[in-house]
């Protein structure tokens, strides 16, 4: 039996659609970021430096048995200022990911490259110190942040760049991180390296496995990758 649509009932169904976005992860985590940085820079110094130090992923609390770090991490940026100037540029490289991958795999690929390079530099970390490589006081280093999720991100997408482009993308980002790495020489640098890895791997895992994606980038797109390409830089040089 046929069942009349009226106007009223289209203009419902359009209606209860419209605000809908298009990639719910990224305004979903970009909304948990604004929140907890708002809160964060209403308080105090020392209380800004006890909430960063019970968030890192250093190696106190990880050996305390505090895995929820490996998640709160990711949701607090150290410093206020720098926390407003990055939001905005990883909000274009969430969504172009999301348009992109789709919001689970994007999440997927943050994830493993927040965790993944955290866990292998906190191993690190644990032989430098445990051989006297490295001071004790290591185990207590603020490591919070976006970075290492980002990097990932940043090398998944060999699996969306044009394949003429797909050596020189992983090359050009991967030659950048190691330089990263010899001029800070520090145990972040090294986290953005292994995440970039970790992204790069699931990027030609995807490449193998799935049908590459052809259809070409859009201009919003490629303003999106642009801009992505800013936030890495910042990340591994900034």
């Amino acid at each position: 039996m046929a069942v009349a649509t009226t106007t009223d009932d289209r203009t419902t169904v359009v209606g209860s659609r419209w605000w809908r976005p298009r990639v719910p992860a990224t305004v979903g985590y970009l909304s948990a970021l604004v929140i907890v940085t708002s809160i964060f820079s209403a308080l105090s110094d020392s209380a800004q430096s006890k909430v960063v130090l019970h968030a890192s992923t250093n190696l106190h609390n990880l050996l305390q048995g505090r895995v929820v770090t490996l998640l709160s991490s990711a949701l607090v940026i150290g410093d206020v200022g720098t926390a407003w100037l990055i939001m905005p540029l990883l909000a274009c490289l969430l969504a172009l990911a999301e348009l992109r991958f789709g919001a689970l795999h994007m999440v997927r690929v943050f994830l493993a490259g927040h965790i993944g390079a955290t866990l292998l530099v906190a191993a690190g970390l644990w032989v430098a110190v445990e051989f006297d490589w490295m001071p004790a006081s290591v185990r207590w280093s603020e490591d919070v942040g976006i970075s290492y999720g980002a990097m990932a991100l940043i090398g998944a997408l060999v699996f969306v760049v044009p394949s003429r482009l797909r050596i020189a993308w992983a090359t050009v980002w991967f030659t950048a991180a190691v330089a990263g790495v010899l001029l800070g020489q520090n145990f972040t640098s090294a986290g953005h390296l292994l995440a970039f890895c970790i992204g790069s791997g699931v990027g030609y895992g995807m490449i193998r496995t799935k049908t590459p994606v052809t259809r070409r980038f859009t201009r919003v797109e490629r303003a999106l990758l642009g801009t992505s390409m800013i936030l890495a830089a910042a990340v591994l040089f900034g």
